[in-house]
């Protein structure tokens, strides 16, 4: 049975719920009050009670068995991860009734940090940026972790009240303005979730009940408990608060970070239950959510449909897509990148969005993957940049530090020509060169030592690279990895911005729609890492030509069929976009071409 947990306001009173079926007493302290409250006990190890006269900004602490806490299903931490919760209300004037979300083919998301997006570092700052999200082509965005976190910085995964908002962000209130004034200007907002761990300070879960399992280990320790004993109400817990972000706060849908790690043996695994629930408030709301998954094990269970034992999940994010492309551009093979770095990775990844279906991991040391084969494109997220791919490196390199400006622009063509739904990382758009580093901003010495070796530890793979390592306790990390907005100053930068806007138009306006059928040939040349690709439609046809080497390639036009030439679409090496050529507007069948290194082209019959 699902049970709403914290202080909420139901009729004339407010009803605190508190899940502790160990305890032998629970009591709610007020802080304005010497007289705690003492909640009934059910079956289900449920203490609740319903109080009046309680306002919002009412403090209050759980004391269990004679210690008290914050309450695990705080809404408000005002004050700190160790200090009193906060009693809020869930009223807002939205005005958003006739919003209605892009269908999922559509999507054009942009993944951005709340602290680091804007010079104000929280949610009116990124509110104040939707005219220039709008301007991109942008109809989505989706928002790193913002649960309470300790301190004022932090990636978000280390929050520890996944009900409460961070105060560093602005709170609740200017949350929900900016999704509101979001929806207004016609963008869907998704909120990155963590249901696979807490962080480690303020973390006093387990002082309640057996929200962590010994019997599977995480990178974070204990598991969480979704298939133990009392999981039930640990499911209840993640499913009331994915309902609370989709129903109170009217995000559009849940990114949901590492589900691998979400360890669940039982027959219903948690993301299909959770899948069924968000669906049940779909139907009361009559609106459409997206559920989307960060996955590294291309299981296609993510996201088949219920009948073929799936758990029919929206969409999930593929790295392979990411990996094939950043290798080929980059050379670089340390880590899970020594899987890819060949042209058949990217035709694979191309072709079905994973290259591991069932074939061997050299890096893993394993078989990896199933055949995705059947499922539709909109299924798969795909990025050429994101948070873990460029903060996970030890000085937070953008792919503008790695590559040529042809690269980057050969990049950004794969990404918004691909048959899948293309992600943008936070300034990538206008090729920021600001790093985005590893930050946080805990108060424990050990914890934040911590920290910093298991940080060193993690960059075995990439400690070839040269530079001081960038402490994640110091504000200046956090700092340097700001976006700088004077990028229309910057002619290369401007010019990239401008080309992205161009590609999202072009795409929007269904420029590459033959590609979504995943009906085409490809000819492909390792040796040359050289690409020519060709849709077989029947009407139709689209001609996709992607030269990966650093030199120019001569390229044989293929045939039109009925047509007689080619007309352009695109050429990222074109003069238009300070680019060394000026390219045709049609080319004939058949005849002759040099691609310019690091490019991309794109005709159409």
């Amino acid at each position: 049975m699902e049970r709403i947990l914290g202080p909420h306001f139901i009729n004339d009173g407010c009803s605190f719920t508190v899940w502790a079926p160990f305890a032998e007493k629970i009591r709610i302290l007020l802080k304005n009050s010497e007289k705690p409250i003492t909640p009934e006990m059910d079956k289900a190890g449920y203490w609740e009670v319903t109080l009046k006269n309680i306002e919002p900004g009412t403090l209050y602490k759980i004391e269990v068995d004679g210690e008290s806490y914050p309450d695990p299903a705080s809404r408000s931490q005002p004050h700190g991860v160790h200090s009193w919760s906060e009693v809020v209300s869930e009223e807002f004037s939205w005005d958003d009734e006739s919003w209605i979300p892009p269908k999922q083919e559509q999507l054009i998301i942009y993944e951005l940090h709340t602290g680091t997006f804007s010079t104000e570092g929280n949610f009116s700052g990124i509110q104040k940026k939707l005219d220039h999200l709008k301007e991109l082509g942008i109809n989505c965005i989706e928002i790193m972790p913002i649960a309470r976190f300790p301190g004022n910085r932090n990636w978000g995964y280390d929050g520890v009240y996944p009900f409460a908002v961070q105060e560093s962000y602005g709170g609740r209130g200017q949350l929900k303005e900016l999704i509101n004034e979001a929806h207004k200007k016609g963008i869907a907002v998704i909120l990155d979730v963590v249901y696979n761990h807490m962080g480690p300070e303020g973390n006093y879960l387990s002082l309640f009940g057996p929200y962590f399992t010994s019997k599977y280990e995480t990178p974070w320790g204990q598991a969480m408990n979704f298939d133990d004993e009392y999981s039930d109400e640990v499911c209840n817990f993640f499913i009331q608060n994915a309902k609370m972000w989709l129903g109170e706060f009217h995000f559009d849908g849940l990114r949901l970070d590492a589900v691998h790690e979400i360890i669940d043996s039982s027959a219903i695994h948690f993301l299909r239950q959770l899948s069924y629930s968000v669906k049940e408030l779909e139907r009361d709301t009559g609106k459409k959510y997206f559920l989307i998954a960060e996955s590294d094990r291309n299981d296609r269970r993510t996201i088949d449909n219920y009948s073929n034992g799936g758990y029919a999940l929206e969409g999930q994010w593929t790295d392979d897509f990411h990996h094939s492309v950043h290798t080929l551009l980059t050379s670089e093979k340390d880590g899970y990148y020594s899987d890819f770095g060949k042209l058949w990775c990217f035709n694979k990844a191309l072709k079905q969005a994973f290259v591991y279906d069932g074939i061997y991991s050299e890096h893993r040391k394993r078989t990896v993957g199933i055949d995705p084969e059947g499922l539709a494109p909109e299924k798969f997220v795909v990025c050429v940049q994101n948070h873990d791919q460029v903060g996970n490196r030890m000085l937070g390199e953008r792919l503008s530090d790695l590559v040529s400006f042809e690269a980057q622009k050969l990049a950004a063509g794969i990404l918004l020509v691909s048959p899948y739904v293309p992600m943008l990382f936070m300034g990538e758009e206008f090729a920021e060169s600001n790093p985005f580093l590893y930050f946080v901003s805990h108060g424990d010495k050990e914890l934040i030592r911590a920290v910093q070796e298991g940080r060193k530890r993690e960059f075995k793979y990439f400690l070839k690279q040269e530079g001081d390592f960038p402490d994640p306790q110091a504000e200046e990390t956090f700092l340097r990895s700001r976006l700088n907005w004077n990028f229309k100053e910057d002619p290369f930068k401007a010019c990239i911005f401008e080309y992205y806007m161009y590609l999202i138009k072009l795409r929007k306006e269904a420029a590459f729609k033959e590609l979504n059928a995943r009906n085409f040939n490809i000819e492909a040349s390792e040796d040359r890492k050289l690409l020519n690709l060709t849709t077989n439609g029947p009407d139709k046809k689209l001609y996709v030509a992607i030269n990966f080497e650093r030199t120019p390639q001569t390229i044989k036009i293929p045939a039109t069929g009925n047509s007689a030439s080619w007309k352009k679409i695109i050429a990222s090496a074109e003069k238009k976009w300070k680019g060394p050529l000026s390219f045709p507007d049609a080319f004939k069948a058949e005849s002759h071409f040099e691609l310019p290194p690091t490019s991309i082209l794109v005709y159409k019959t």
